[in-house]
């Protein structure tokens, strides 16, 4: 897997894709489906926001497949498209709002050897030495 620094095409998606994360309705709606399954009702119920709102939000996500629908009678069922998108919430979650752990940024090789300053420049001391080199 490339890094988008790679890609600006895959840069370019990925900024749009994250558009629709950042609308506070949207961004409601995906951390009550990732808590499961809901339809319409529960949704309104659990996150306040009324019709036609919800309706056009529940739209957009859709039309950026972070959900996906299942029809039951007449009730419409929303749930999380994949894991990808559930990752995203839970890690938007975690950093934002301080609910449930983040996943690691780092690997933990990297982590173990950062401090105790092997193979990476650590702290002020290694930022003295990159300015002097």
């Amino acid at each position: 897997m490339n890094g988008l620094f790679e890609d600006r095409d895959a840069a370019s998606a990925a900024v749009e894709k994250i558009k629709i994360f950042a609308q506070p309705q949207r961004l409601m709606i995906l951390s009550c489906l990732l808590r499961g399954e809901r339809n319409v009702g529960e949704i309104a119920e659990l996150t306040g926001i009324v019709q036609p709102a919800l309706s056009q939000q529940l739209g957009e996500l859709r039309r950026a497949e972070l959900v996906h629908t299942r029809r039951e009678a007449k009730q419409v069922w929303y749930m999380l498209a994949d894991d990808a998108v559930a990752l995203c919430v839970r890690n938007i979650e975690a950093i934002f709002a301080g609910i449930g752990p983040a996943e690691p940024v780092v690997s933990d090789e990297w982590a173990s050897r950062a401090a105790v300053g092997v193979g990476v420049n650590a702290g002020v001391a290694g930022f003295a030495r990159v300015i002097e080199g």
